[in-house]
């Protein structure tokens, strides 16, 4: 029987680890340099390049693609910081673990609080009294239901499968926010469509920034 695609390329992977791996001193090296290129993407998803341009922090949605696959995860958090720069590492994200972040084509992250100031006071005061956490998870839902991540598609299933994730009919805090935050969110859309068009720099850089965010390209490093 021949082997699908999917399989055939499982394959490959597993052999070309089991290469990688084949001394302590290999295991060593391979750890070197998974850790390095995972600092050097968190670096500059956090960090600051230069005079006007400020590190990240507290609140701010992202998402993650894959050349092909699109459009891989968004999430939210309120410490941009820690969770940016272990987004890459994978010690509490499941995503470097599935996918590794060599394979992502660009991140974006957008502070979504720089945008309070360019939408109707009344719209901005609205956001506000909902407070940040229950913003941030609300533009989150609303990006979700936008752009259809594939890896919030489906969850675990205790049986060791997976089932569907109908997220149109969440009561989670943040659909429960999402009516109060629609003036917030074209905001935000506008931003995310603009990171994620943007052409993969020349001159080998690996970022692009913006006033409100910034895209970050790993294939790049």
């Amino acid at each position: 029987m021949t082997a699908s695609h999917p399989d055939d390329a499982f394959g490959r992977w597993r052999n070309a680890l089991l290469d990688a791996l084949a001394s302590p001193g290999d295991v060593m090296a391979w750890q070197d340099r998974r850790y390095q290129f995972a600092y050097q993407v968190g670096q500059l998803l956090v960090g600051s390049p230069g005079p006007g341009i400020a590190p990240v922090s507290d609140h701010v949605v992202y998402g993650v693609y894959v050349t092909g696959g699109g459009l891989l995860y968004v999430g939210q958090t309120s410490d941009a910081r820690r969770r940016l720069r272990d987004l890459p590492v994978g010690e509490s994200h499941h995503l470097a673990t599935t996918v590794p972040p060599e394979t992502w084509e660009r991140v974006l992250v957008v502070q979504w609080p720089v945008l309070l100031t360019r939408i109707p006071a009344q719209q901005a005061q609205q956001a506000q009294q909902l407070g940040p956490a229950a913003c941030g998870l609300g533009i989150e839902y609303l990006l979700q239901i936008t752009y259809r991540p594939v890896m919030t598609a489906r969850r675990r299933s205790t049986a060791g499968g997976w089932s569907a994730r109908h997220i149109e009919t969440s009561r989670s805090r943040g659909a429960a926010a999402r009516a109060q935050l629609s003036a917030l969110f074209r905001a935000v859309q506008a931003e995310w469509d603009k990171l994620a068009r943007a052409p993969v720099p020349e001159h080998g850089q690996a970022a692009l920034y913006t006033d409100a965010g910034r895209t970050v390209f790993p294939s790049s490093l």
